[in-house]
């Protein structure tokens, strides 16, 4: 027969397990927020970006912007937000390891048929400097994305890629393939 002590020690560490569910459910919704906040305010602006002069100029802005705007979004959600990729354009966005481990995952996932827009994944991780909350949510290729992105980059387009992104790897996407990821860091 258990005693009381075990009971209650096993009954706390049920209802701690229903905590932690409950906050990591209520830490992934507001990633997913986030997340769409970011998208929307990058999309906004590469959009306004080629209708004021085209995809050379879609090119300057996200080289000038997309970085800023990620760091005002990331404050305004109070969570440290960026994007990575496994095939990177801007070395600052390079991937970490459990970043390039969920990334790869994610290629198998839509290898396997699931929906690349979406894929996600989170979990608690330790870290040396406690445990973190990870998350990160796959970025499919849009279809206007594929003229900086895509196999067939044209001359004018790829010589000012490579005049900013000297090392670019991202390159030869179609759309729907997972250009690359929302990943999201929260101390615990």
């Amino acid at each position: 027969m258990k005693s009381l002590g075990s009971i209650l020690f096993a009954a706390g560490v049920f209802v701690s397990n229903i905590a932690v569910a409950d906050d990591l459910e209520a830490r992934a919704a507001q990633s997913r927020d986030a997340t769409q906040a970011l998208m929307k305010e990058l999309v906004g602006i590469m959009e306004g970006a080629v209708q004021k002069g085209g995809p050379l100029n879609a090119i300057v802005t996200c080289n000038e912007q997309a970085l800023p705007l990620t760091h005002k979004v990331a404050e305004q959600q109070g969570m440290d937000i960026g994007r990575t990729s496994l095939k990177i354009r801007n070395p600052k966005n390079a991937p970490d390891a459990w970043e390039t481990a969920v990334m790869e995952n994610f290629a198998k996932r839509k290898a396997a048929g699931e929906d690349a827009a979406k894929l996600e994944h989170y979990e608690i991780v330790e870290t040396e400097g406690g445990k973190e909350f990870r998350y990160m949510k796959a970025i499919p290729l849009r279809g206007v994305c594929v003229v900086c992105h895509g196999p067939g980059i044209k001359k004018d387009v790829s010589d000012k890629l490579y005049g900013l992104y000297p090392d670019d790897q991202a390159r030869g996407f179609l759309p729907g393939d997972i250009r690359g990821a929302f990943t999201i860091r929260q101390k615990m």
